[in-house]
């Protein structure tokens, strides 16, 4: 990636949440946006029906984008959103993650001769 290109990052949460949730869940819901507005996150998925096309998904998926990595983390670790994290986790088991996303530019079979090669000087 060119020198000073930053791609978009990723907050994604798969999410296991009661048929029926508290008042701290809806806190939480409530007040998350503040958190994010200062690192430039805004929801991508929140709250709408996946349709599973393969395996088993169990419970909710939520998608925030953030303009960067560096963002991405500073929300996540900002104090505000720290002091409204346990509202969620003590009502809602889950699995979160951070992820970079690919440029414009990104060439999946680019990626693929990459690994290729890589795997034929393992196996040289």
């Amino acid at each position: 990636m060119p020198e000073g290109e930053t791609t978009t990052a990723y907050a994604i949460a798969h999410l296991h949440p009661a048929a029926h949730p508290c008042e701290e869940v809806l806190t939480y819901i409530e007040r998350i946006q503040s958190t994010m507005d200062p690192f430039g996150g805004r929801f991508l998925v929140h709250g709408a029906q996946v349709e599973v096309i393969e395996g088993e998904w169990p419970g909710a998926l939520v998608v925030i984008g953030f303009p960067s990595m560096t963002a991405a983390r500073g929300w996540y670790e900002s104090d505000a959103y720290r002091e409204l994290l346990p509202l969620r986790t003590r009502n809602m088991a889950g699995d979160a993650v951070l992820v970079e996303g690919v440029g414009p530019k990104y060439d999946a079979s680019a990626t693929a001769a990459a690994m290729r090669a890589a795997a034929a000087a393992v196996n040289a």
